[in-house]
């Protein structure tokens, strides 16, 4: 790999529940998880249902290998594809596991035990066999898992807490942001200091501006937000994420038609899509 090369693929683009079938077929069913690559480094952020496909990817193509992986918070649609995740069943694999939205004495290892407990799960995280470290963080905090790359954090408003990051690599920039709701006409600080004058951003749009009065205290923000903060932060490109389970791929459809109308360039995430900052 390019000792520049710098890109995000999506596994998981869907919110809530996972929703196999032929009507979510075109975009895609499985709950959050990215691949970041930085060169040879790998960030994955979120471990939802798409985490298996993107586990098996990984341990196919190398008996050994190394990550980071990123947690936005531990509700089930972000967390649930984790025990399936192939990579922590390999020996081979060295992996760390980062989370900011737990509150003391909760930290990363304990949420990761009691989300494979007893009887929500037959087996506890002793089944793995990778090298498994946890790293706590308070949000706001600038992390560098490796050299020359930085994570910047920032809280987000969402019931039990949330993460969003940004990924800065060689000049160029990714954040991911979702599960956030904003308030109508006072657009997130936290959020505006995190996207400003990013390549990519990819934004909780599970609901519209029409929609978004039924769902207040839900903890998701809209696609017309989204351009509302991007054009406001002078972001690159906006990326639709979080779809709701029910949306049928023609309704996604129509979204990624008014997006690209609104905002030239923007884009709804799709299982399997690959983007570079600045190409």
């Amino acid at each position: 790999m390019a000792r520049d090369d710098f890109f995000v693929r999506f596994w998981g683009v869907r919110g809530s529940i996972p929703s196999p079938g032929s009507h979510t077929a075109g975009y895609g069913g499985n709950t959050p998880c990215l691949e970041v690559r930085c060169a040879d480094h790998l960030l994955v952020f979120d471990a939802g249902s798409g985490a298996r496909r993107l586990g098996n990817s990984l341990t196919q193509a190398s008996d050994t290998g190394s990550l980071d992986l990123f947690f936005t918070h531990c509700h089930y649609d972000h967390i649930e594809g984790l025990p399936f995740f192939s990579p922590l069943h390999d020996k081979g694999w060295n992996i760390r596991m980062w989370s900011g939205h737990l509150a003391a004495p909760m930290d990363t290892e304990t949420m990761v035990a009691q989300f494979m407990e007893r009887p929500y799960f037959p087996i506890g995280p002793d089944c793995f066999r990778a090298a498994v470290t946890y790293r706590d963080f308070t949000p706001g905090k600038t992390l560098h898992p490796q050299h020359g790359i930085e994570v910047r954090t920032a809280v987000l408003n969402h019931p039990d807490g949330a993460v969003g990051y940004r990924v800065d690599y060689r000049g160029r920039s990714i954040c991911y942001v979702t599960d956030t709701e904003h308030v109508p006409g006072k657009p997130d600080k936290a959020v505006l200091d995190l996207i400003s004058g990013a390549d990519i951003v990819i934004y909780d749009c599970a609901y519209s501006d029409e929609t978004f009065s039924k769902y207040v205290g839900y903890g998701h923000s809209t696609w017309q937000e989204g351009i509302r903060l991007c054009e406001t932060a002078n972001v690159g490109q906006f990326v639709v994420f979080h779809h709701l389970p029910g949306l049928r791929d023609e309704a996604l459809d129509r979204i990624a038609a008014s997006v690209e109308s609104m905002r030239p360039g923007s884009l709804v995430a799709r299982e399997g899509l690959v983007l570079r900052p600045g190409a």
